[in-house]
């Protein structure tokens, strides 16, 4: 197995990993390397055919993001919500249509897609960033501290882990991590771990012909919420949203069908004339998702206190949106998280 030593490993390329690379990149500090699972950056963000299938919306008061996007000179636009949007709340009533405010400011997308974010902000230490590594163990040694992972052996003077809590108790840490951080690693929700989404690509914006947002809110039925995905040029044209997850029972095929009927009934016969159908379920990543699958229809509780301690004599942290007490679960969250974790090593180190 092959042997290096750094002085910070990051574990998980997701937003916030990434987030304390780049700021460690761009305060000088360049000894580092970022540990990926997957065979690909971004962790819950993904896009595929111009289809945001992981994270894809903020909000105005979401300050990180859009001091982010500032930094990387990236822009953002509000999400598309012009025309009647659909309430289907009963299989026994029509479906119900509405207007939404068009002096209430609606969320913003990223131009580009998410994905826009996560390359330009990893652009400049790439060559740090290793994919398909999968960390087996992280040990801590008299002076150093040594993360294992599928073909390499770290030893790091610190080690953060920037993976969703349960994903990390699949590490075995030795000496092992306190009960209590073990209880509250345990009963952390992962963001999008039972999410399924789903995408369409098309040749024109038909909803849009038919004075219709592309919102679709379903209270019953195969899609529970559906919008207007088309980029912000205004020249590619999508829908996308999330299923119902009792679909996750049903063959790829079976579940397809009902959901392009379903959007047919509420939308229109054109969305069958479709170029691109993507979907992801979250579930069936093993980097996002445990053994359980547990559904959660109320917000969950991000941002345990425990997570902002370090351990293993300092020498282990912990970053990420589910780790972050200020919008724990958003992008913002894994961004203020990531940027709270740099901020320690960038310090401590300058000390």
């Amino acid at each position: 197995m092959k042997e290096s030593y750094t002085k910070f490993v990051i574990i998980g390329a997701g937003l916030s990993g990434l987030t304390i690379g780049h700021q460690l990149f761009q305060s000088g500090q360049k000894d580092f390397v970022v540990l990926e699972a997957r065979d690909r950056i971004g962790g819950r963000i993904m896009t595929k055919d111009g289809i945001d299938l992981g994270a894809t919306w903020f909000q105005s008061h979401h300050h990180e993001v859009s001091k982010m996007l500032e930094d990387l000179k990236l822009e953002k636009f509000h999400q598309y919500n012009k025309g009647r949007s659909v309430l289907v709340y009963s299989t026994m009533a029509p479906e119900h249509y509405f207007e939404n405010d068009p002096s209430a400011p609606s969320a913003y997308r990223i131009v580009g897609n998410s994905m826009a974010m996560i390359n330009t902000l990893a652009k400049p230490f790439k060559d740090r960033i290793h994919l398909g590594h999968l960390v087996t163990d992280v040990h801590e040694d008299n002076d150093t501290i040594s993360v294992i992972t599928n073909e390499h052996l770290f030893k790091a003077e610190k080690v953060i882990v920037a993976a969703p809590p349960r994903i990390a108790l699949k590490i075995r840490f030795m000496p092992e991590l306190p009960a209590e951080l073990i209880s509250a690693m345990e009963t952390t929700h992962t963001w999008m771990s039972n999410a399924i989404k789903v995408g369409l690509t098309f040749e024109k914006p038909f909803w849009r012909a038919k004075n219709l947002s592309g919102m679709v809110i379903g209270q019953v039925g195969a899609v529970t919420e559906l919008y207007d995905h088309s980029n912000a040029e205004d020249n590619r044209y999508a829908l996308m949203g999330f299923v119902n997850e009792g679909l996750r029972d049903f063959s790829k095929k079976d579940r397809k069908d009902r959901i392009l009927n379903y959007l047919a009934k509420y939308l229109g016969e054109e969305v069958l004339i479709y170029k691109a159908y993507v979907e992801k379920d979250w579930s069936q990543d093993s980097n996002t998702c445990g053994d359980t699958i547990k559904s959660i229809y109320m917000s969950p509780s991000y941002g345990n206190k425990l997570f902002v301690d370090s351990y293993m004599n300092d020498r282990l942290l912990f970053s990420g949106a589910e780790t972050s007490a200020l919008y724990g679960g958003y992008m913002d969250g894994a961004i203020h998280s990531g940027l709270l974790t740099a901020n320690k090593l960038v310090i401590k180190k300058a000390n």
